[in-house]
């Protein structure tokens, strides 16, 4: 008897594990940072164009989006999402959220978030921190080159979209504005990245000072490098989106904001 009620523990035992074993495979969806699989879909990154215009009072285009208008915005989502921004836990399960645009946001940027984030963080030595820093630099310096070669293509084919609207015929004024609310949300959202690369270059930087001045290691040197060349890139971005609406410049928390970049 007892033998057999200690087979129906490990079996129950044995079910329970492969049970929650299951649901926990399930909600992680796959690699660590990345969205659960059921959370995907072709447009799952439209709201972008959505709260760009929404922040500034205009109408959102009812326009589906074209392949390299969904690119845009699947290629804009990790370079907006603050780094550092969620806890490695829900990377896990794949936390996936709405972020507000640059031009909703009335306070002033925190560039010593990210930088706060990292040192306060636990980690086995501060050469974890070194590379944790140098890691996320990589990943936008990475990101760069696809996310703006297709906002090349994507603004081109704006100029072509506004070019040809003269010459359809009988354009209905729900036509006009649906396109016309398209090429704004396709410039804002470039306009997005592009302050959130400023931003991130000075939050960056605040964070490899601290961490200098805290823990002095030669791998400062790799980490300084690469912020130099996400900084030139961002400097000097292949395309403009045009014109800057109302774009908040980058400053220091508790100092005047900057000047905009024209």
């Amino acid at each position: 008897m007892p033998d057999t009620i200690r087979q129906i523990r490990t079996i129950v035992t044995a079910l329970l594990l492969a049970a929650a074993g299951g649901s926990l495979a399930g909600c992680s969806g796959g690699d660590f940072g990345r969205t659960r699989a059921d959370m995907r879909s072709d447009d799952m990154h439209s709201w972008l164009g959505v709260e760009a215009t929404g922040s500034l009072g205009l109408k959102s285009s009812q326009f589906q989006l074209t392949d390299e208008e969904r690119q845009l915005r699947d290629l804009a989502y990790p370079m907006i999402e603050p780094p550092l921004s969620r806890p490695a836990w829900k990377s896990v399960f794949g936390d996936y959220k709405a972020l507000p645009s640059p031009w909703r946001q009335k306070v002033v940027f925190d560039r010593t978030m990210y930088g706060r984030t990292l040192i306060d963080e636990p980690h086995r030595s501060h050469s974890s921190r070194y590379a944790q820093l140098i890691e996320d630099v990589r990943n936008d310096i990475t990101r760069f080159e696809p996310f703006f070669a297709c906002a090349i293509r994507v603004i081109d084919l704006d100029r072509k979209r506004n070019a040809s609207m003269a010459r359809v015929s009988d354009l209905s004024p729900r036509e006009r504005d649906d396109a016309v609310a398209r090429m704004q949300e396709n410039s804002l959202i470039v306009q997005w990245v592009q302050q959130c690369l400023e931003r991130r270059v000075s939050s960056y930087r605040w964070a490899l000072e601290r961490l200098v001045l805290q823990a002095p290691d030669t791998i400062a040197a790799d980490a300084d490098r690469l912020i130099g060349e996400l900084a030139a890139q961002t400097a000097n971005p292949p395309v403009q989106a045009r014109p800057l609406i109302g774009a908040p410049g980058v400053s220091p928390v508790n100092e005047p904001a900057a000047v905009s970049k024209g």
